[in-house]
């Protein structure tokens, strides 16, 4: 009951630890879904290198997903509106992804 009003009245007290504030760098995302959910593999991949590692995994709900896209979209239009647009770069050649469904990132 205390946590339902908290989150009415807009109050939502979020820790965050040290090593979780460090955060985890990523340069490619598989994005795959089912009905009921979203998984979002976060990948770091090395020039060179044969192989490249998951090193995150975020399982969201639809609904999440989309809120997600939808804030992850607006902090895009802002940043571009402050510095200029964000230039697309194609990569060359393309990554073989050799691991589950075909994803988009």
């Amino acid at each position: 009951m205390a946590e339902q009003k908290q989150q009415k009245e807009g109050k939502l007290n979020i820790e965050l630890d040290e090593k979780t504030a460090e955060g985890i760098y990523s340069n490619l995302a598989i994005i795959n879904h089912s009905v009921s959910e979203f998984i979002v593999d976060f990948i770091s991949i090395m020039p060179g290198a044969p192989k490249a590692k998951v090193k995150s995994r975020i399982v969201l709900t639809p609904q999440h997903a989309k809120r997600l896209a939808k804030a992850l979209a607006d902090n895009v239009q802002k940043f571009e509106k402050v510095h200029g647009e964000i230039k697309s770069y194609e990569q060359q050649p393309p990554i073989p992804i050799n691991f589950g469904p075909t994803g988009e990132a």
